[in-house]
């Protein structure tokens, strides 16, 4: 049986290092690969959904605290086979929970069973609590069945733990997040079409955003992405307003240099955006609602809002990037009327945008025609459920 501890006194600790995974929506895992590397950690692996990485405790926390792009970050607990479930029991008994969870804690199972003898989720969940309980008195099972719907205790949301069986090996990871790190903090008032802050940040990276050019996002709905591009124009760590599973950690405490880390993400903070970042919707509330949430992310001083309609918008000098998630089929708007915006947009760039970059989210490419630039495709992910690509183009002069 691998433990993701070694032995000191007769009991089991975290190990200096740890099997990590970042879980990102499907198709940004080189862009998660990209912000993993700048952070100091080593062996960088992509793989389908996510990056595989080691991390040292302090690491682990910059991570969380750092990373735009990523939902969540786990780390590996331990891995075993088990092919019955007395074996099950006798070594998930052996796993070092208390490393985890305290007394009085909350936890929630994730578990999956795929080409195995044990396969029958429920049963497997049901011997991982016993384990759990069995080592650690007093921890109970959360309320609710999604697991990001937080059961809170003393020490923060309920802890996730990981649990997959595979062709008879059972892994077993420790959510190190809580909350999924889209839950910045700030997005609180929403318009239409909500976008999850890690989508708009990933979109912004995949286009080399990196504040040393104007933004402009015109169609901002609650001002996601230019509440994300100032972020990331003041080398804010999108984190720093709220806390993490891993901060909760029994053995947390025992260890120096959590709030080091995060001095030091605040440190890195400069005063203000360099460049212009404008943002704007025709519609009263979601403007309304972009000012809100740009105060309680505390970005905005450095945002320009308006409530103005597409052809009404001015922009700076540029060069600079205009980001737009319009409606598009299925969500918001019907046909007609999407054809005349996109077709409106595309009058806009070419009129007032000479020189800029021109990215759109878009999840139909007869759409993307009406735009009449010469689109590449940046991105292919899923906004909301439907499949959609961030396409990208340059405004001839």
């Amino acid at each position: 049986m691998e433990v993701a501890g070694e032995a000191r006194g007769g009991g089991v600790t975290a190990p200096t290092r740890r099997a990590c995974f970042a879980s990102v929506a499907p198709g940004l895992e080189h862009i998660a690969a990209t912000e993993l590397s700048q952070l100091s950690v080593s062996d960088l692996t992509v793989t389908e959904g996510g990056v595989t990485f080691t991390a040292d405790d302090r690491a682990l926390l910059r991570c969380n605290l750092r990373l735009r792009s990523v939902s969540r970050v786990i780390v590996r607990v331990a891995q075993f086979r088990a092919t019955a479930f007395s074996e099950l029991e006798r070594l998930a008994k052996s796993v070092p929970w208390e490393e985890f969870v305290a007394p009085g804690d909350a936890v929630r199972l994730r578990v999956t069973c795929k080409k195995s003898i044990l396969y029958h989720s429920d049963a497997v969940a049901e011997r991982v609590m016993g384990a759990i309980t069995a080592r650690v008195k007093g921890v109970r099972a959360a309320r609710g069945a999604d697991e990001d719907e937080s059961d809170e205790s003393d020490a923060g949301p309920a802890q996730l733990f990981v649990v997959r069986v595979l062709r008879d090996v059972c892994t077993i990871s420790a959510d190190s997040s809580g909350e999924l790190l889209h839950r910045r903090g700030y997005r609180l008032a929403t318009a239409k079409a909500p976008m999850r802050e890690t989508l708009a940040a990933a979109m912004l990276l995949a286009l080399g955003y990196d504040g040393s050019v104007p933004l402009v996002d015109a169609m901002c709905g609650a001002g996601t992405i230019p509440i994300e591009g100032a972020l990331i124009a003041r080398q804010m760590a999108p984190g720093l307003g709220r806390t993490f599973r891993c901060e909760h950690w029994p053995v947390a405490g025992k260890r120096p240099g959590a709030a080091a880390v995060r001095e030091k993400a605040a440190a890195l903070m400069i005063p203000h955006a360099p460049q212009p970042i404008l943002a704007s919707d025709r519609d009263r509330g979601a403007a309304e609602a972009a000012l809100a949430n740009a105060e309680r992310a505390g970005v905005v001083d450095d945002l320009r809002i308006f409530q103005r309609a597409l052809s009404s918008i001015e922009v700076p000098e540029g060069p600079g990037l205009l980001l737009v998630n319009p409606p598009y089929g299925g969500r918001v708007g019907d046909s007609d009327d999407l054809r005349n915006l996109y077709a409106q947009l595309g009058h806009v760039a070419r009129d007032r945008c000479r020189g800029w970059t021109v990215g759109v989210l878009s999840a139909d490419r007869a759409l993307d025609r009406q735009v009449g630039l010469d689109f590449r495709d940046i991105l292919t992910f899923r906004n909301g459920g439907i499949p959609v690509r961030l396409v990208a183009a340059v405004v001839p002069v």
